[in-house]
């Protein structure tokens, strides 16, 4: 490519993102979010997958645990946990696939100093740095935080989509469950 279609490119990534935010900023203003979120958690099973896909972006993190919270006090919270998790998952994947098929080519641009970005390169190919990637990367989208930098942590590292997939899986189930916990114990 040549560097005229990277800033294309580049400048396309960005207006998405900022895109994204007004788009974010719009639902939540408005009460959309809430709405949505309120109806999906009359439907029981179909509202807690739905609820998943919103836990994954930091702009609509903390109605979805709510939302979760309080499907979980009702209904069985492994259901809750389970299909939120596949919900986060594909809310996770998305976010995955645009990071690793369209920041990640920009990382480069973006590393200023040749010399930094040969120790990323050097540290990426160590097992040991593999390893941590998943777990951090796991721990913050099992965490009630936003999981785009776990997201991008992940999607940095290379993996393939099927382990993407199943540590998102895996580390979302846990997040949900631990909020049902919580939500029944108060």
């Amino acid at each position: 490519m040549n560097k005229n279609s990277d800033k294309i490119f580049l400048l396309q990534d960005i207006a998405i993102i900022i895109l994204s935010i007004i788009l974010a900023v719009i639902l939540v203003k408005t009460d959309a979010l809430i709405k949505i979120l309120t109806s999906a958690k009359e439907l029981e099973l179909l509202g807690s997958f739905i609820a998943g896909i919103f836990f994954t972006s930091i702009f609509t993190t903390a109605p979805a645990i709510v939302t979760l919270g309080e499907i979980a006090q009702t209904n069985s919270i492994i259901s809750t946990a389970l299909f939120g998790g596949v919900g986060a998952a594909i809310g996770d994947l998305i976010i995955f696939h645009f990071i690793r098929s369209r920041f990640s080519h920009h990382l480069p641009e973006l590393s200023a100093y040749r010399s930094i970005k040969q120790k990323v390169k050097f540290m990426a190919k160590l097992k040991f740095f593999r390893w941590l990637t998943f777990l951090v990367g796991g721990l913050i989208i099992a965490s009630p935080l936003p999981d785009e930098l776990g997201i991008s942590i992940l999607g940095f590292s290379k993996m393939k989509v099927s382990w993407f997939i199943a540590i998102s899986l895996v580390f979302n189930f846990i997040g949900i469950l631990l909020i049902g916990v919580v939500a029944r114990a108060f």
